[in-house]
């Protein structure tokens, strides 16, 4: 768990970095305006341009690395939920850093959060034991194709289907690469070049990024990072037990549902944070 909390922490506050560098890389274009694939691009290209945006990709990484060690060991909605609780990171440093005043409600949703977070924590057991089907695999990668195209078209959508289009695509993404680090055992390189999982994993990982960094740039994003949160929590979840085998600690099991559920109510209440504030 310790590992999860670490991703959460160094993904929490590289949301607020990315956000702020989005957002002035969008000074003087036109936010609410359609974007095709080419305009996205432009988009992130100039956001890479921005020193907090670069911070932002050192501290997405580590936490990569965290969230690797941690689904290595937890089942995959206790890291699920963690990572959702990022935004209850994001709001603290916001409030720290960027002088953004919490309401009452916002400090007690961080309670929320983490109030859920113990509650997984108590009842998590350990990782399912079983292995992954080819076909679960390949149904990943297929689903990686698929948010790419989701996030590809959803940026030509109307405004107000556009953010929830985006956040669910980003969402799923990362949730196909939660499910595939589970599906990645052998790490030698004829092994990862005959893995379909590993060809998911970069997929929706790169939708995912291209997914959320269009949403950040294209004025609020309260609703696309809540739906990220959605797809990036239930799905993977109800993979893991059903398919992979994850477990909660004799007679728990209510408690992890339940601290499951607190924790993502949380964050969703969070959801503003994605946004950088004026």
């Amino acid at each position: 768990m310790v590992c999860a909390l670490s991703a959460a922490v160094c993904f929490g506050t590289a949301t607020v970095l990315q956000a702020v560098a989005a957002r002035a890389a969008t000074a003087g274009t036109d936010p609410a305006g359609g974007g095709g694939p080419g305009d996205d691009a432009a988009l992130l290209l100039r956001a890479l341009r921005q020193w907090r945006y670069i911070a932002g990709l050192a501290l997405d990484g580590l936490g990569f690395v965290f969230q690797i060690a941690a689904l290595r060991s937890l089942p995959i909605y206790a890291v699920g939920a963690a990572l959702a609780a990022s935004l209850a990171v994001t709001a603290v440093v916001a409030a720290r850093l960027l002088r953004v005043r919490l309401s009452g409600v916002e400090w007690a949703s961080v309670g929320v959060v983490c109030a859920g977070l113990g509650m997984l924590g108590l009842a998590s057991g350990t990782e399912g034991d079983r292995a992954g089907t080819d076909t679960l695999r390949y149904a990943m990668l297929a689903t990686g194709v698929g948010v790419l195209v989701l996030g590809l078209l959803g940026g030509r959508l109307p405004e107000r289907g556009r953010g929830l289009a985006l956040g669910l695509a980003a969402g799923f993404g990362f949730g196909v690469v939660e499910v595939s680090v589970r599906l990645i055992d052998d790490v030698s390189v004829g092994a990862l070049v005959s893995n379909a999982a590993v060809y998911a994993l970069v997929v929706g990982g790169g939708a995912a990024f291209l997914a959320l960094t269009s949403a950040l740039q294209r004025g609020a994003v309260t609703v696309p990072t809540a739906g990220m949160v959605i797809g990036e929590t239930i799905g993977p979840a109800l993979i893991g037990v059903v398919w992979l085998g994850d477990r909660t600690r004799e007679g728990l099991g209510w408690l992890a549902v339940a601290g499951f559920a607190v924790a993502v109510v949380g964050a969703l209440a969070l959801a503003r944070f994605g946004e950088a504030p004026e």
